[in-house]
């Protein structure tokens, strides 16, 4: 079978964490192929995600790179082994891959961690509030691109909405509740559907205030994915060419404490309704 011309991050994590496991046991990529009965460029695909790798085999590399995190294991198999062709493959060749890698990354997320400050997070954005973001581009996008680009973040809540829910926690600033994005109707209805989703059983919403003192996390904008084991979490920040996807153990340390650190600024989920519902009241 020849190599994927274009792998998943899904797949590319996947590799990456093959080359972990080679290398923590000190293995040349020549030496690990040799253990599978392969050549070194089918190793380089496979930690590269170009190539696919069997239960037995992974197994096998890491019985041999004495790799004793069984849940770990577990968890990479699961992932090698995986054959969902999820909603998002609809769009591939219609939007951006990140796109999809973003649903994909969310679909299988064991928790969602999210932060967001001056906009309301995707995963809750109404569909018209998701629009009017979406428009506010230079150049703006031809509807044939802003129409499937609106849809698809609109798919992305069906995590929330399955059952069993993905266990969901979102904060988010004041300011982002207050700010008026598309008209007066659009901004009442995100607010109603931020309501509705906080009653869910799987979603907690928190709300930082705008009186909270001495909080400077303006930048603190994240998603943190949680994997089946914690080595396997995603952090999904914005960069300057788009949407980054990080995985380095001491990204996702940071990332876990920042994350506490800006949840102790926020209101309690009682709290946080009643100040949604004032906000309404005030628009």
């Amino acid at each position: 079978m020849p190599p994927r011309s274009q792998p998943t991050a899904r797949q590319e994590r996947l590799g990456a964490e093959l080359r972990k496991l080679r290398e923590a046991a000190g293995m040349t990529a020549r030496e690990a192929a040799a253990l599978l009965g392969t050549n070194p460029m089918h190793m380089s695909h496979l930690e590269t995600g170009r190539a696919g790798i069997s239960e037995e085999r992974l197994r096998r590399l890491a019985a041999n790179c004495e790799c004793s995190d069984a849940k770990l294991i577990d968890a990479l198999v699961a992932m090698a082994t995986d054959r969902t062709r999820g909603w998002w493959e609809e769009y591939r060749g219609v939007l951006p891959a990140v796109f999809l890698d973003q649903a994909e990354l969310e679909h299988h997320a064991l928790g969602v961690r999210d932060i967001s400050v001056v906009g309301v997070p995707g995963l809750l954005q109404t569909e018209h509030y998701a629009r009017a973001v979406f428009s506010f581009r230079v150049p703006e996008l031809p509807s044939k691109e802003l129409e499937p680009r609106v849809e698809h973040r609109m798919r992305r809540r069906s995590i929330l909405e399955r059952d069993p829910g993905t266990p969901y926690e979102g904060i988010i600033h004041e300011a982002a509740l207050r700010i008026r994005v598309g008209t007066r109707e659009t901004a009442l209805a995100q607010l109603h559907s931020i309501l509705e989703f906080s009653e869910r059983d799987n979603v907690a919403v928190r709300v930082i205030p705008m009186e909270a003192e001495q909080f400077a996390g303006a930048y603190s904008v994240m998603l943190l994915a949680a994997g089946a084991v914690p080595s396997l979490d995603t952090l999904q920040r914005d960069v300057p060419d788009g949407t980054g996807f990080m995985t380095a153990e001491a990204q996702l340390v940071k990332a876990r404490a920042m994350f506490d650190k800006v949840k102790a600024f926020s209101l309690g989920t009682k709290a946080t309704r009643d100040l949604v519902r004032e906000v309404m009241r005030n628009l």
